[in-house]
């Protein structure tokens, strides 16, 4: 926590009464919020809670129906993020506003350009930049391309913009979302720093660790609504969590000892290209026997999201093979691997798991729409895909308007939970899930473990492959590390350290035991 906030005089920013309505929904109801010189202000709230909204009124992107805003103050009328960004303020969205063919300089003076009479003078952009960078200790190369930087880097570079705009409010929504947990711990001393130099921030996100660790105070929003402000010194992790969903949340997994049987997934020695053409994955081996949880763990970029994709029938493999219940599926489509009991939960629920402009029962079907009892001899049967989109809702607690809603509109807890409640309800052999919890509140994140630990209990054969090494030791029964594309360890996730897993993921770990060779569902005893 930073000790320089001083909450004498006047706030940097100021909510007064906030209320937005859109229709048939209070996004936000008479939102009083203070944000004071050097305090990192943590904004917490499920999905669909109003923090997107409130923050979009504080940055000008939406004109509040009735409260007041007021900066260093003085009481403003935000018409657009211009408006916000010549007050002072700056906004980090969770998705990057930057042209990843301009180099960190170019995108971080676009529509500031420093000019020598009608030309870009880029010299003084790239040194306004290094001095930004070393000032803030932000590590950014101002010559670099963006699309070679690493996302964690990528976000400093959007962390640099705001502040060449001269912003001493900054808000960083979901900040960490794509960020590996390095990567994460770099940020929140960013954080401290630009705080300690006077900078307010506002930080959403939904890591309650995060929180406790670095904020000054913590505004937990409910139903549109602040539920309560406190400080980190009088909150804990599950204090928090029932703060924002109004009941006590279960924040660890609860499961009883699996009992694994047939080998249902096998992968041996399967090598992948990425879209450049390199080897991203390169001679992996694994296998997950139905009744557990296999946990692939690994820093972002070692080749887990190819690896998914060649497994799931989305990117081909150019080396090895992959067995599903017994059936060599190497180059296998999506279609017939979801025919034989494959399933999938995709790491990016907007591209791969749904279809925006559909309605959450078209997309509750996008598996097995051309199947009875959703079609008969090519013909649709809207009845059955209504009543089996409002039979999954209840069942999966999507919390919807109708099942007719445009997917789209929903919040990403409850996109998540569509995606969730699709792959499961075909009652799959292997389900593969990816990050299946990124971007998703806690009472959303404990819904989808109870899932994942029930779909075990059942005998599925799970594949985790998640970012969150909280998430990997809690669900994982075993757990195997890419490294640079490579099984380099394997591990009993009974038995495991945070500290084994970590330096397995940084390569500086010898494998305390042989990453297990696929072979098939029925055939234990010999190699596919």
């Amino acid at each position: 926590m930073s000790a320089s906030v001083d909450r004498q005089g006047t706030p940097l920013l100021a909510a007064r009464g906030l209320t937005k309505r859109f229709p048939g929904v209070v996004a936000n109801a008479d939102v009083d919020l203070e944000l004071w010189p050097g305090e990192i202000l943590a904004l917490l709230g499920e999905n669909g809670a109003g923090k997107s909204t409130l923050v979009k009124m504080l940055f000008g992107l939406y004109g509040a129906d009735e409260g007041e805003i007021w900066i260093k103050g003085e009481h403003v009328h935000l018409r657009s993020p211009a408006d916000a960004i010549a007050r002072g303020m700056g906004m980090v969205h969770q998705h990057f506003q930057l042209v990843p063919v301009m180099s960190v300089a170019e995108n971080v003076v676009l529509g500031a350009e420093p000019s020598v009479g009608p030309l870009l003078d880029l010299g003084a952009a790239s040194r306004r930049v290094r001095e930004l960078s070393d000032r803030y200790g932000l590590a950014v190369d101002p010559d670099a391309a963006v699309e070679d930087l690493a996302v964690g880097a990528q976000q400093r570079v959007e962390i640099v913009k705001a502040l060449y705009r001269g912003a001493d409010v900054l808000i960083l929504d979901e900040p960490t979302a794509v960020l590996t947990p390095q990567e994460t711990d770099e940020l929140l001393g960013v954080m401290r720093g630009l705080a300690a130099q006077g900078t307010g921030i506002i930080f959403i996100t939904h890591k309650l660790r995060e929180v406790l660790a670095v904020a000054d105070r913590i505004a937990v929003l409910r139903d549109g609504r602040v539920a309560g402000t406190v400080t980190p010194e009088g909150a804990t992790e599950s204090s928090l969590a029932e703060l924002m969903v109004g009941r006590s949340v279960v924040l660890s997994v609860d499961k009883a000892p699996a009992a694994p049987g047939d080998v249902v997934l096998a992968v041996e020695g399967v090598s992948v290209r990425d879209e450049r053409g390199a080897t991203a994955v390169d001679g992996v081996d694994l296998v997950v026997r139905s009744g557990e949880i296999v946990g692939v763990a690994g820093v972002q970029g070692n080749g887990q999201r190819e690896l998914v994709e060649a497994i799931c029938g989305m990117r081909p493999a150019t080396a090895g093979r992959v067995r599903i219940a017994g059936e060599d599926t190497t180059g296998s489509g999506p279609r017939h691997l979801g025919e034989i009991g494959l399933a999938h939960i995709p790491e990016d629920r907007e591209k791969h798991g749904l279809v925006g402009s559909y309605s959450v029962a078209d997309n509750l079907v996008l598996n097995r729409f051309f199947s009875p009892p959703f079609a008969l001899r090519g013909v649709r049967q809207r009845d059955a895909v209504a009543a089996h989109a409002e039979e999954l809702v209840g069942r999966f607690d999507i919390r919807t308007p109708s099942v007719s809603t445009p997917a789209a509109s929903l919040s990403g807890g409850n996109k998540q939970k569509v995606v969730v409640a699709r792959e499961i309800a075909a009652e799959p052999k292997v389900l593969v899930a990816a990050q299946p919890t990124r971007g998703v509140d806690v009472g959303s994140i404990e819904f989808i473990h109870s899932q994942l630990v029930a779909e075990r209990d059942r005998g599925v054969g799970v594949l985790l492959v998640s970012a969150e090494l909280d998430e990997i030791l809690s669900l994982s029964d075993r757990i195997y590390v890419l490294y640079e594309g490579r099984t380099v360890a394997s591990f009993d996730a009974a038995t495991v350290t945070r500290e084994q897993l970590g330096l397995a993921m940084a390569g500086a770990a010898a494998t305390p035991g042989e990453p297990e060779r696929g072979s098939g569902a029925n055939e234990a005893d010999s190699p596919i």
